[in-house]
Order: C-alpha cells, then structure tokens, then sequence
C-alpha cells in the first residue's frame, strides 16, 4: 500500500469520526499545549517546510520552532523561506520533491498558484498540510491547520464596539479600515469577522468613513486590502487618507488586521501629529509582534490578537507524526475551509486579545517574551 493511499485512508476515516464525535484525533494523541510529537516516534521521514517570507517576524518564529519540533522527534527538514516571491516558492517545493520529502508543510504566498508543483508532489505520494494559510484551487493538499481567522476578525470587531460604547448608541465615529493581502485567503476571514461586526454600524451612521474606503459587504473586503501586507504601503495608504479626507477632522478608530498593517498606520499617524493621550485612535492588529507590542506599551497601539504560532506549530509537528507513523490525523473541522476544489480537514487552535494591561501575564508570563525584550 502506497504513503498516498494510506494518507487518504486516514482522511476519509477521521472524517467519519469527525463526523460521528465532532472531532477527529490519532490513536496516538498529541496534546496541541505539549512540547511537540511523541518522543517514541522512529527516526527516518524527510519534512519539507516552505515559508513565505524572513521579512515578518512571526514567520522566522514558525519556521524555526516547527524545524525544531521535527528535529527532536527523529526526521530530517529542510526549511525554505522565499522572499515573498511565488517562483521562488515554487522552485523551493519542487527541490523539497526531488530531495524526497514525505511530506510538504507549506504557508503559501499566494493560495491559487501551487496546483501544478502540488500535483506534482501528489503523483510521488508526498502528503501536505497547509499552514496558517488555505491553498487554494487544487485537490492536492490534505489537511489545514490554522486559527480561527474569523474569530480574530470578530475580536478585533467587538474591541472597537465595546471601547466605542457602539452597542450603546455613541456616536458618530471617524472610522478607517483597512484588510490584508488580497492573495492571502485568510485576509478574507479576518475581514469578514470584523465587518460582520462594524458593518451595521456604518450603515446606521455611528461609524463614518471619510475615505470612503468602506465596503459594501465583506465580498468587496480585497478593495481595501494592502498588498504582501505591507507596513509600507500601509503607511502611505494612511497618508493619504490623513491627507486628503482629515484636514478639518480626526480619526477616531482605525481597523488594522495585523501588526505589520499597524505598524506602517502608527507610523503614518505620528508623522501626522497625532499625540498618544490626547487624540491617538483606537489601533487594532493581530500577532502579538515585538514592535508593536512595545507599542502597545507606549500608548500607539490599543491591541493585538495573539495568535501562539507555538501552538499552531506544535499541532502541524503533531499531524506531521501521525501522518508518517500511519495514524489518524488530528482535525476539528471539516467544513468551513473550501478551497474552490474540496473541502480541507482542518484543525483550528483559538486566538487571544492582548491589551497593554494584559501583556505582562499573557506574553510575558507564557514565556512568548521576556520583560528584558519589553522593557518591563
């Protein structure tokens, strides 16, 4: 029996399980909070990792923890980051193929682009896990594993409305937001869970939008989105909003979905003269990076949703031990996550707010940083 043959094997009978129990683990379970894979697990299985970029922090952290997971329980990595360049991505998956990988984990760059060199992989029996981000328009990939990126979407949301008093009438607000990288499908979801929250708000008139820059519905979400999730494109967007709709007026709030967005947006706001307790808006991000979590603490940032890609790591390094030791791979969800082709098993971990009151016990506390780091 061919690894491909007893890969879609386990699919189609933790799919079952998911079905009949809700969730679907391997006879030998791993703990998602543990320090990885079993330590029983034979030695032998090459791992390809491939990562998008070194430019964001977060991934540098993924790639390495996940490296060093794999290593400790016995097989062979090899870790490719790509520039944020999609052919350089492609040229990284196509010699993990031909190095022998057993399996492909791979956060694309762009989810549409990897049908030929997956197909490919496919054709020699080599599993793939998506990480962190859906590929999309192909067969070839076998399970997900991700947060809930709606539910970051929808904290983000719900901060704004309870710090804006929303729910209880207040009003109106200078609002601008901004979504991320239209290639990157999880943009799409930590849009939507946003909007579904800020949308009626908008459309009551409590929240204004300036710019304009405010989309219908959450289908119209890549209008607004910032390419690579840039800071710099993010700061020149904001820019030119500050300068061409807030002469005579202030913004209140400002949506960012992650902190490479609020980065640039601080940057642009400062630049402006907004002055941190006196007219600095309410900031949001996600990823809990070490820039902005300092400015979280220096007043330029009111949260991030912290994603402990520790977790998620430990979870792919978990389904990776599953997959070439012949179990059940863990999943918890087999519907949400279409990729226009199939539906992807997939195992989602729940993200966390983090305010500047909350970073000493979360981030500190949990050892993601140290005091020293934060100048705590």
């Amino acid at each position: 029996m061919s690894f491909r043959t007893t890969k879609v094997m386990a699919l189609a009978t933790g799919a079952a399980l998911v079905l009949a129990l809700g969730a679907c683990t391997s006879e030998r379970t791993t703990d998602p909070e543990s320090d990885g894979p079993a330590a029983e697990a034979t030695e032998g299985g090459m791992v390809g990792i491939a990562m998008p970029t070194r430019s964001l922090q977060r991934w540098n952290n993924d790639g390495a923890h996940l490296e060093r997971l794999l290593g400790e329980a016995g097989y062979e990595t090899s870790l490719q980051y790509a520039d944020n360049k999609v052919d350089q991505q492609i040229t990284q998956i196509q010699n993990m193929i031909n190095q022998g990988a057993d399996v492909l984990v791979i956060a694309s760059i762009d989810g549409t682009a990897l049908g030929p060199v997956l197909a490919e992989a496919s054709s020699q029996d080599i599993a793939v896990i998506a990480y962190d981000r859906l590929i999309n328009e192909t067969e070839d990939v076998d399970f997900y594993a991700t947060f809930d990126n709606y539910r970051v979407g929808q904290e983000q949301g719900r901060y704004i409305e309870d710090q804006l008093g929303l729910a209880d009438g207040e009003g109106p607000f200078n609002l601008e937001p901004f979504a991320g990288s239209p290639d990157d499908n999880n943009a799409r979801f930590f849009f939507s869970g946003a909007w579904d929250v800020l949308l009626p708000y908008v459309e009551s008139g409590q929240l204004v939008v300036p710019s304009g820059k405010s989309p219908a519905s959450n289908d119209q979400w890549a209008s607004i989105g910032i390419q690579g999730w840039s800071s710099e494109t993010a700061q020149s967007e904001m820019q030119n909003r500050i300068n061409s709709f807030y002469t005579d007026d202030k913004i209140d709030v400002v949506l960012s979905p992650n902190d490479s967005l609020a980065l640039g947006i601080a940057q642009a706001l400062e630049g402006a003269g907004y002055v941190v307790d006196e007219d600095w808006p309410i900031l949001t991000g996600q990823d809990a990076d070490l820039a902005n979590v300092q400015n979280m603490l220096a007043g330029k940032q009111s949260m991030t949703v912290w994603k402990d890609t520790r977790s998620l790591g430990t979870q792919v390094a978990a389904m990776v031990d599953q997959l070439l030791q012949g179990h059940e791979v863990a999943v918890n969800d087999t519907e949400t996550y279409d990729n226009g082709v199939k539906v992807v098993p997939t195992y989602l971990l729940p993200p966390q707010v983090v305010t500047p009151d909350q970073v000493g016990e979360a981030l500190v506390g949990s050892e993601f940083y140290t005091a020293d780091e934060l100048g705590l």
